[in-house]
């Protein structure tokens, strides 16, 4: 793929994440979360360029550092996220404040890893960028499905306890 395929790849995939991640979203009890990061991981190992030929060591540092950001990020946007079961026995999340900054964190330190990379002259690609986004994608859905499996009551009633919320039109 091209650079601009690439760049806009990697556009698409961060809008549709913080547009996800700014509204209740129910989480399904599908198994197969890992998908779309394994596809961007496959996508930035197949292109050339994840490692700076003229500079191995240095190169491999600066992706070892960007995907430890990402796992970083990944870990702390799914611990900042709210999870909960409706009272259909559903589960939601939903991004907090507290999500939003940890965004500004990884996003500030991605931007301080490209700075030391252009420091030691470290060409880093959309590829390296690919990866660490696939890494906090990965992180991200698998600790929210392990919260998720976590959350006690019944998965096809509500929880137990729980108010009976009447509609509108019911209680005239």
């Amino acid at each position: 793929m091209s650079g601009l395929v690439n760049a806009l790849v990697i556009i698409a995939v961060i809008v549709l994440v913080v547009v996800r991640q700014c509204s209740a979203q129910r989480i399904s009890d599908r198994r197969r979360w890992w998908v779309l990061p394994g596809v961007l991981f496959f996508v930035a190992l197949r292109e050339p360029g994840l490692v700076d030929p003229h500079h191995r060591t240095a190169s491999a540092v600066v992706l070892g550092a960007e995907l430890a950001v990402g796992l970083a990020t990944g870990a702390g946007w799914a611990w900042t996220s709210r999870v909960w079961r409706a009272e259909d026995g559903s589960l939601w999340s939903k991004g907090s404040r507290a999500t939003a900054l940890v965004w500004a964190g990884g996003l500030a330190l991605r931007a301080a890893l490209y700075g030391v990379a252009v420091m030691l002259g470290v060409h880093q690609g959309s590829p390296a960028l690919l990866a660490a986004l696939a890494a906090t994608l990965l992180i991200r859905e698998g600790l929210l499905a392990r919260r998720a499996a976590a959350i006690s009551g019944p998965r096809n009633g509500p929880v137990v306890g729980a108010a009976v919320r009447q509609e509108w039109k019911d209680r005239v």
